[in-house]
């Protein structure tokens, strides 16, 4: 498995990566483990059922260092992590969407060395239908919460 083929991550990184977190991958049991053990996942502190912080907990794990330095890169790239880190930008400050990149790509690490895949990248485009998907879907299900429904516009009467 080549951790270089995931974008963002170069040899370098991989270099940190692969000692601090090792191969195998059967002590953890899920992706979402993987992520929280290197310190990426966000903390819940609640009490009184109000949420007093969301912040990830402070780590001196390199492999999470490493990989919160990588998303710079994914700023400018054409694949589908090139178009979630610019997405994350905008809606949040940089540093929870440097974390969140960071989360995602070690959740994509630890699947390459659980299942043992080559990583295959689907493309921006691929990326931005799956959103568009999504946003319809979700729009879909909160009109019909308020008793209307959707229809989509034809090609003609877009232009009118």
């Amino acid at each position: 498995m080549d951790l270089t083929r995931i974008d963002g991550l170069d040899v370098t990184t991989a270099l940190v990566v692969v000692p601090e977190t090792g191969t195998d991958t059967s002590k953890v049991p899920s992706d979402k483990h993987f992520a929280s053990w290197m310190g990426l996942c966000p903390g819940t502190k609640i009490t009184g059922s109000k949420v007093m912080s969301g912040k990830t907990r402070p780590t001196a794990n390199r492999a999470a260092q490493a990989l919160r330095l990588a998303p710079a890169a994914l700023r400018t790239s054409q694949p589908a992590l090139g178009a979630y880190y610019p997405r994350l930008c905008a809606r949040m400050d940089n540093a929870k969407a440097v974390t969140a990149a960071a989360h995602k790509l070690a959740r994509l690490i630890y699947n390459l060395l659980s299942k043992g895949q080559e990583y295959t990248d689907q493309g921006q485009a691929y990326y931005e239908e799956r959103y568009r998907q999504r946003v319809l879907r979700n729009l879909q299900r909160k009109l019909q919460r308020l008793g209307m429904s959707l229809v989509p516009a034809t090609p003609d009467s877009a232009t009118d």
